[in-house]
């Protein structure tokens, strides 16, 4: 992928309007900007959220607290704690996320 026409810009991401997206249980709590085609985002999920479906967007996503756990289609299941991160392809295989103790995030789509 090739990053342009993006200037140089600082992001305080306390400052940008946070959207609620509910799961099958608890809740993800997004902050979101969007620089041409790329998606970047700080999203808190609550204690106890499962996610309402299988995602099938690529993403770079990196656990900055909390745990998170995804789970693939297939079965296999993965968990984040602060300081790990994850990467997958549009369409690639979907996944889904959970978290007992809730978790903070920085997504990349």
């Amino acid at each position: 992928m090739q990053m342009t026409g993006i200037p140089f810009g600082i992001t305080d991401w306390s400052r940008v309007e946070p959207s609620l997206h509910p799961g099958t249980t608890g809740t993800a709590t997004w902050r979101s900007r969007t620089f041409g085609k790329l998606r970047v985002r700080l999203v808190d999920y609550s204690p106890g959220y499962l996610a309402d479906h299988w995602c099938h967007k690529g993403h770079i996503l990196l656990c900055l607290e909390g745990e998170l756990h995804t789970e693939l289609e297939d079965g296999r299941t993965f968990v984040l704690s602060p300081g790990l991160s994850y990467q997958v392809a549009d369409d690639a295989e979907p996944h889904r996320s959970s978290t007992s103790i809730g978790a903070k995030l920085f997504i990349v789509d």
